[in-house]
């Protein structure tokens, strides 16, 4: 990239954004492609940023997973070291409980945890997670970014909302804490309309396993599902969807080519098993 052109006298051309611009770049980060995300870059300060790239360095981060983690979250550049060590303190020494060895992996997977408030985001999002029994929040810490207001009670009401009892529903995340990162609108709704109008199935099933909701609608439930159909065989949930597709197809193989082996066999249940 060409220097920036100045038409300030020689003296003052190196401005304090030159200056920062050059120093992202001498450590691949392209600051244009950021500040249209996160204006803010502008006004920062050099020596903070240079003291947040310090400090991600001593955390043994690498430029290519900062370069990364900058790219994902741009706010972690102006956010001040003051403001990120409370975060490691809170993730790892306080009630997170987070395990050295893992902390770069939780950073890497979720950055946005570098620029939240323990007090007014992470702590309240914790308290709420284990209120509900998730107790290993350690394993999905990715939900501690999550607004409790905007994002966790609202996916809890819809599916009280779809005929779940509050206990239920709760049980649901409990049992599949991911549920809380799909989106209602783009997932849920759909592969709940599905599941009832289509498949015609009891919500007693998305209760027990609620990875349905995991599951590529188009990909597996669907084909899977319309073959069933056609084929005259219905599996339980997690046989027809949590298994392989080649062991998919051979429970589909032994239902529809073999006998139905009589209750006091020991093969009876065979169907309903996952391996």
């Amino acid at each position: 990239m060409e220097p920036l052109k100045c038409s300030l006298p020689t003296s003052n051309c190196e401005t304090d954004f030159q200056k920062k611009v050059l120093y992202q770049e001498s450590i691949g980060i392209d600051s244009f492609s950021l500040i249209e995300n996160h204006p803010l870059l502008i006004s920062a300060p050099l020596a903070d940023i240079k003291s947040t790239v310090e400090f991600m360095t001593s955390m043994e981060f690498t430029a290519i997973e900062f370069r990364r983690i900058v790219g994902m979250c741009p706010e972690v550049l102006t956010t001040k070291v003051s403001d990120i060590v409370p975060v490691f303190t809170f993730l790892i020494h306080e009630e997170a409980h987070v395990n050295g060895s893992d902390i770069k992996r939780v950073i890497n997977q979720r950055p946005r945890l570098l620029v939240c408030s323990v007090n007014k985001q992470l702590r309240p999002t914790l308290y709420f997670l284990r209120s509900i029994g998730i107790e290993e929040v350690n394993g999905h810490t990715y939900l501690l970014s999550c607004s409790v207001e905007e994002k966790l009670i609202p996916r809890i009401s819809y599916f009280e909302n779809i005929g779940f009892s509050r206990r239920d529903a709760t049980s649901m995340f409990r049992k599949f804490p991911q549920l809380f990162c799909y989106s209602i609108k783009n997932n849920l709704e759909h592969k709940h309309n599905y599941f009832v109008v289509e498949m015609g199935r009891d919500l007693k099933e998305l209760k027990d396993f609620p990875q349905y909701f995991s599951l590529s609608l188009e990909k597996r439930i669907k084909p899977r599902h319309k073959l069933c159909v056609e084929l005259g065989v219905c599996f339980p949930l997690p046989v027809l969807l949590k298994t392989s597709e080649s062991q998919f197809r051979n429970r589909l193989d032994v239902c529809v080519n073999s006998s139905i082996p009589r209750k006091t066999s020991p093969l009876w249940c065979f169907s309903c098993e996952i391996e």
